[in-house]
């Protein structure tokens, strides 16, 4: 007689209930919403909602949300340019935060990782790179207008009084050291767990063989790494696109100098409350830029295919 055997994979399924649950409450019926409101001609005016056609008066509270295509994204694009403009800050405040973190995170987890160092303390002094990440970017940007405020701030009278703040470059350096000090720490820790997932033999060869530490770092650490660098990089650039409190606080509603700190997001918090299918369009396409340069990330450092000299792609011959 055969034995009767107890499948547990429903247990799998009912614990991801509550997942599932939330998930569509709180992310797929918004994600659903956006895209309906993004064709859609939506306007808030004197507290009533109304078509960009045929504003709302107050009173009378005209509703009429009819179907406008593609509008909407016509408006943010083309005749105001807000989405150009905000993309192009958003991306510039990125890469100023990114390059010095990568660099910076890099170092230090080939450093903590690095048997022959045999580094002393090396907990206290992972915590002190991560201890940043914990504080809120509120409470760290604070700190940071405070030290550069104008003919207030301690750095701004010890540097000469630049105000910082007040200008291009430094209003942006301003939120890039921010960004960096904030996610570096997190980079480091990723970057280290992939590191020591490495198989030790690869080095202790290449060490035999007469290679230095920078030839095993591009030809062993970095390819080795390269799925975790490729998620460090892609979650970077989403955050990046979404970054909102720290430019905000740092040049206030209005972007700072010539609006250069306004972030996509932050065009999308100003007209929340008003251009409802605007500020729809603009976040669709904030999903679509972050879906693309995540694919487009992916696939450079995919190792499944192979450039040919001539451009074109083929895949890897199985052994």
């Amino acid at each position: 007689m055969k034995k009767k055997s107890i499948s547990y994979a429903k247990w799998g399924y009912i614990f991801l209930i509550p997942f599932v649950v939330v998930y569509i409450i709180f992310a797929l019926i918004p994600l659903i919403q956006t895209f309906y409101y993004s064709v859609i001609d939506y306007t808030v005016s004197q507290g009533s909602v109304a078509s960009i056609r045929q504003p709302a008066t107050t009173g009378d509270n005209i509703i009429d949300n009819g179907f406008c295509g593609l509008d909407n994204f016509k408006a943010v694009i083309v005749d105001n340019g807000i989405f150009v403009s905000s993309l192009k800050n958003t991306m510039i405040l990125w890469i100023i935060g990114f390059i010095p973190q990568i660099i910076m995170s890099l170092l230090l987890a080939v450093w903590f990782t690095d048997i022959r160092l045999k580094l002393k303390a090396q907990g206290f002094f992972k915590t002190v790179i991560y201890l940043p990440n914990v504080i809120m970017a509120s409470a760290f940007s604070l700190l940071f207008y405070s030290l550069f405020t104008r003919d207030v701030g301690s750095l701004d009278i010890l540097l000469g009084h630049p105000y910082m703040l007040e200008n291009v470059g430094g209003s942006r350096t301003v939120v890039g050291i921010i960004n960096f000090m904030m996610w570096y720490g997190n980079t480091t820790i990723l970057l280290m767990a992939s590191i020591m997932g490495i198989d030790t033999s690869l080095y202790e060869s290449a060490q035999i063989d007469g290679a230095n530490p920078t030839q095993t770092f591009w030809n062993i650490t970095i390819p080795l790494i390269k799925p975790i660098f490729a998620y460090v990089v892609v979650t970077s650039m989403i955050g990046g696109l979404q970054m909102y409190d720290v430019p905000v606080i740092i040049g206030g509603p209005t972007g700072g100098a010539k609006g250069v700190l306004t972030t996509l997001v932050a065009q999308i918090q100003l007209g929340k409350n008003s251009s409802v299918g605007k500020v729809s369009a603009l976040s669709v396409l904030v999903f679509i830029v972050s879906a693309i340069l995540g694919f487009i990330t992916l696939k450079i450092m995919d190792d499944d295919t192979v450039k040919t000299r001539y451009g074109k792609k083929k895949k890897k011959k199985k052994a």
